[in-house]
């Protein structure tokens, strides 16, 4: 694929003025001054209305320059100044945007009066800063390929007041190097967001080094998700007066004041909570069980819900200011394809899988990211399954932390399924079968039988052999966190899994089929009996074939439809943030002592 250079993607839109054919240009419909009135010539206020008016075919109405609709209006008042130079230096805005320009040739030096240039969406790996007029003072690069600033650093434009980084690979030691003030001493807005930086002290020293600096925008980078984050970088640039869209408030300002000095509690480290509570809507497992079946096996279901999350190493996480919350290790689950689908999959497969309760770590599906697998405790069914479960993670890795949030949460709805069976008594295993004997054996044992002790006690509950459980997946739901990602502390929604149906095991259904049949067979037996020894009747008027449908009909009882309801489970994802230095100093010795 050959290369779009910037200076071509200009150039096709400057040919796409006309500013040499009608109305524009000095053609033959354009009228002299002092001439006569020609039928096929208009004055230039009628051929500006052609270009001004909104349903004229020669309206135009692209954005890519405001000075665009100026030069098509001087082309039709003064069309002799538009020569070749007039119009490259007539240009100050240019804005080419989602065009798959990769690369900045020497051709745009020829618009000597640029200030503004808008590269947003295009494909730039690379901005080579010989190649920038001199005269720029706003440059937008956000949504490209760039990897580095090294090219951009080398020879910045002097008078650059605007920089716009965000969404590009940008984020390593030599990147934060390059935004210092000497690189930049014009600087007053720098955006940065959804970029890769993880180390935010580096690069707050870094930005305290621009004099201008008044507007800055980091949100989206992995270090936005730390604690520490906006209170350490507030504290840090007084200049600032805008920081992530929004103006900074004196409030602010107090409440974050010292952080900056507090050195040693800021670290690089996000800590999440997870919290899942209230799970309803599961029907209950043993509506359709018919009690007068035989008593073994006894069936017991348990529910829980499992998920993937990102590192295999959770620490244990407080609960308020007083209680603390240790980790259950036998609470976690192992791996299976079956039990963690894709990320991409929402199916509910419904297949039966059996899972030993260990934890092992997982790779996803793209194999950028480790994540483990949870689950919460198992808990008998009820209509609100009250599961209390609340697991705090301490995360390093920030960057994968942020992928992990872009591709959200998948929660897992499990049903683990155990039968019970009667041990065998200690009597039985010890009384071997004898071979058959006569009568007077017989009486003879009667009699040497010793005779049953009065005061036995009775026979307890008999012990139980379980099965290995069996655990089905009911179905499963995918929640978005990118809001985390974007600026967001919290992530509170109530997960719906949609409706289940409890099917009817498959023995009652045969029994249930075999009484119908046989109810079926006596009820014609007794019909033909009856044909048989009655008198034929004259139907009366207003009886025959319709009279026995309406019977039929009236007799038959319909059934009532059970309305399904979906299963849902409240979710709550937190991030924590000090709201003030003392709240931070608090929370951090509070995990020391603990």
């Amino acid at each position: 694929m050959s290369s779009k250079t910037l200076s071509a993607a200009i150039e096709k839109n400057i040919r796409r003025l006309c500013l040499t054919d009608f109305p524009c240009g000095n053609g033959p419909w354009r009228r002299a001054k002092n001439g006569p009135d020609e039928a096929e010539t208009e004055s230039p206020d009628v051929l500006l209305d052609l270009l001004r008016y909104p349903r004229s075919p020669w309206m135009y109405s692209e954005t890519w320059s405001p000075q665009a609709s100026e030069l098509r209006e001087l082309a039709v008042r003064e069309p002799k100044r538009l020569s070749k130079n007039f119009i490259l230096n007539y240009f100050t805005t240019i804005r080419i945007t989602g065009k798959n320009v990769s690369s900045i040739d020497k051709g745009l030096l020829k618009f000597s009066k640029l200030e503004e240039l808008v590269l947003s969406s295009n494909l730039i790996s690379e901005i080579p800063a010989k190649h920038l007029p001199g005269t720029l003072k706003i440059l937008e690069l956000r949504a490209n390929r760039l990897s580095s600033l090294s090219d951009l650093a080398s020879c910045p434009p002097p008078q650059l007041q605007y920089l716009g980084l965000g969404s590009n690979s940008l984020g390593s030691h030599q990147d934060i190097c390059d935004l210092t003030g000497r690189h930049w001493p014009h600087l007053t807005c720098l955006d940065l967001s959804n970029c890769n930086f993880q180390e935010q002290q580096f690069l707050v020293a870094t930005l305290e080094t621009l004099p201008c600096l008044k507007t800055l925008t980091l949100k989206g980078n992995p270090f936005t998700m730390t604690p520490s984050y906006p209170g350490f970088t507030v504290d840090s640039l007084p200049q600032l007066s805008c920081l992530d869209s929004s103006w900074l408030t004196t409030e602010e300002r107090y409440n974050f004041f010292g952080l900056a000095r507090m050195n040693d509690l800021v670290e690089d480290v996000a800590s999440v909570t997870l919290s899942l509570t209230r799970l309803r809507g599961i029907p209950d497992p043993l509506m359709h069980v018919d009690k007068k079946a035989v008593e073994f096996p006894i069936v017991t279901y348990k529910y829980f819900i499992s998920y993937q999350f990102f590192t295999p190493t959770p620490t244990p996480g407080y609960q308020g200011e007083d209680s603390e919350f240790k980790l259950d290790t036998s609470s976690r689950v192992a791996e299976d394809k079956s039990v963690c689908p894709d990320l991409g999959s929402d199916k509910n497969t419904g297949k039966n899988v059996s899972i030993p309760d260990t934890a092992v770590p997982a790779v996803s599906a793209d194999g950028s990211e480790q994540l483990s697998l949870y689950s919460t405790p198992k808990l008998s069914w009820s209509e609100c399954v009250n599961l209390n479960y609340t697991l705090t993670y301490s995360i390093s890795c920030l960057g994968g932390l942020k992928k992990f949030f872009t591709h959200g949460l998948r929660l897992n709805l499990m049903e683990e399924k155990t039968l019970s069976w009667p041990a065998p008594s200690e009597e039985a295993q010890q009384v071997k079968p004898s071979p058959a004997k006569g009568k007077k054996d017989k009486k003879e044992e009667k009699v040497k039988t010793p005779p049953k002790p009065k005061n036995k006690k009775k026979k307890g509950p008999p012990e139980l052999v379980h099965d290995p459980p069996i655990r089905k997946l009911l179905n499963s739901v995918h929640i978005p966190m990118q809001s985390l990602v974007d600026g967001g502390q919290r992530v509170n929604t109530v997960c719906d899994f949609g409706p289940l149906q409890v099917e009817p095991p498959p023995k009652q259904e045969e029994e249930t089929d075999k009484k119908t049949k046989g109810n079926k067979k006596k009820d014609k037996e007794a019909k033909q009996k009856q044909n048989k020894n009655a008198e034929p009747q004259k139907n009366p008027k207003g009886k025959g074939k319709d009279a026995k449908k309406r019977d039929t009909d009236e007799h038959t009882i319909q059934p009532v439809p059970v309305p399904l309801v979906p299963v849902t489970v409240e979710l709550s994802v937190e991030l924590e943030k000090w709201k003030t230095a003392s709240d931070a100093f608090r929370v951090v010795t509070h995990a020391e002592n603990s």
